[in-house]
């Protein structure tokens, strides 16, 4: 029991696991008895991979991969509950960053556009695995880097094709009142909370759209204003 501390939240062990977490999802994979997600590698990623597959890991599909975007598709399209077969995306214009070709087994597969800073960085098709790693932490940019890690490891992939743009520069504040804003007007926004999640990202592209704009799919000072 002494050995099994956490963090000042209560996270456990390696994987940061909730006790709830621990006691559904924690694995003795090296057989001594116990599930050890402290000391035991073992155990502490056939853990990990038990809470994935727990909840719904396809086995044989990534995460996802870089895409280039053409500009007569909507931002807006973005989404987990706006997927489509990957061949649909490519029929669109969609292509891999990397220029490779789609596998065919992919090309049947549902793929989810992600653009996690709009039009203003590197934009993804993921598969709905990227949505379960979510699970774990429920932020784009965690999937994302967690993914993009995986590739590094495991393929050598070097940086995103794609750059990131000014996307830092408003004020959490700024954001939730420029959400409170698209609320007024219909948007659904997911939560006023000043964090741009996928749906305050497709509402400002659908807003921009409606209005005669680029749609950028990405708050800014600019727009702020605009929606104040």
């Amino acid at each position: 029991v002494n050995a099994m501390k956490s963090s000042w939240a209560g996270a456990l062990g390696q994987p940061q696991f909730m006790p709830t977490s621990f006691l559904k999802h924690a694995v003795d994979f090296d057989g001594d008895g116990r599930p050890d997600i402290w000391n035991s590698t073992p155990d502490v990623l056939a853990s990990i991979a038990n809470y994935l597959v727990h909840y719904g890991w396809l086995r044989g599909r990534g995460w996802g991969v870089e895409v280039t975007v053409p500009a007569n598709v909507s931002c807006a399209l973005e989404g987990p509950d706006q997927g489509k077969k990957v061949s649909d995306w490519v029929a669109m214009g969609i292509r891999r960053a990397d220029n490779k070709a789609f596998q065919a087994s992919e090309l049947k597969a549902e793929g989810l556009l992600l653009m996690p800073a709009g039009r203003s960085g590197p934009a993804f098709i993921v598969t709905p695995n990227f949505y379960v790693i979510k699970q774990y932490n429920n932020s784009d940019l965690y999937g994302l880097f967690i993914g993009h890690a995986a590739d590094r490891i495991a393929k050598g992939d070097a940086t995103f094709a794609g750059s990131w743009g000014p996307v830092g520069d408003l004020h959490r504040s700024d954001i939730a009142a420029l959400q409170r804003a698209l609320e007024a007007k219909g948007y659904d926004v997911g939560s006023a909370d000043g964090l741009p999640g996928f749906k305050t990202r497709r509402s400002i592209g659908v807003w921009q759209a409606k209005n005669g704009k680029p749609a950028t799919c990405f708050p800014d000072a600019g727009l702020v204003a605009q929606l104040k």
